[in-house]
């Protein structure tokens, strides 16, 4: 029994060792995870400081973390369009939201840009100057990044370098139309 003894306990000192350094490994873990969550936030929260004014034409917003546990705390938006009062992003008007979350996307996507973005009906619930505002955004963000959106905007077609239309003459049987709006204005011209 003693053998036996002796083969238990060499067997817990080596689950206790490796407990051991699985805590430790977690705790390392935990603490990386932390200070990029930390570092990632801040940049995001910057650049939405930056953007949300562009945006809307002045006002401010910022995100909020709910609880002080970085590794289980949600993320608000607190917003103050123009010449109201600072609300969560749940008691802004449809258009107001979109913005908002343009701003937050917007901000989330500059820490590491793709090459390409596709946006679908994001200018769909804004007003005319809400939209120019966010398509100066686009053409200033397209310096570096190639946009792709899906629009029914007139506006945002007339600012587009090229146009992608598809229309249906007969019932199931689409046909796609391309422009090159720097050549029809061109033609257009001559």
């Amino acid at each position: 029994q003693t053998e036996r003894k002796e083969y238990f306990d060499v067997q817990n000192e080596d689950l206790e060792k490796a407990l051991n350094t699985l805590e430790s490994a977690i705790k390392k873990i935990d603490l990386e995870t932390k200070a990029r969550f930390r570092e990632t936030f801040d940049k995001v929260n910057t650049k939405l400081q930056v953007l949300f004014p562009k945006l809307f034409g002045g006002g401010s917003a910022q995100l909020e973390m709910n609880t002080d546990d970085l590794l289980n705390s949600g993320v608000g938006i607190m917003a103050r369009p123009p010449g109201k009062r600072n609300s969560n992003i749940q008691q802004l008007s449809g258009g107001e939201k979109a913005l908002a979350a343009i701003a937050l996307v917007f901000s989330i996507f500059d820490l590491n840009p793709a090459p390409f973005c596709l946006l679908d009906e994001v200018d769909a619930p804004l007003d005319d100057a809400n939209v120019v505002r966010y398509l100066e955004l686009v053409k200033e963000m397209s310096e570096t990044v190639q946009f792709v959106f899906i629009t029914h905007n007139k506006i945002a077609m007339e600012m587009g370098d090229h146009l992608m239309g598809v229309t249906m003459q007969e019932s199931g049987v689409s046909r796609l139309v391309a422009v090159d709006m720097e050549e029809a204005v061109t033609m257009l011209a001559g």
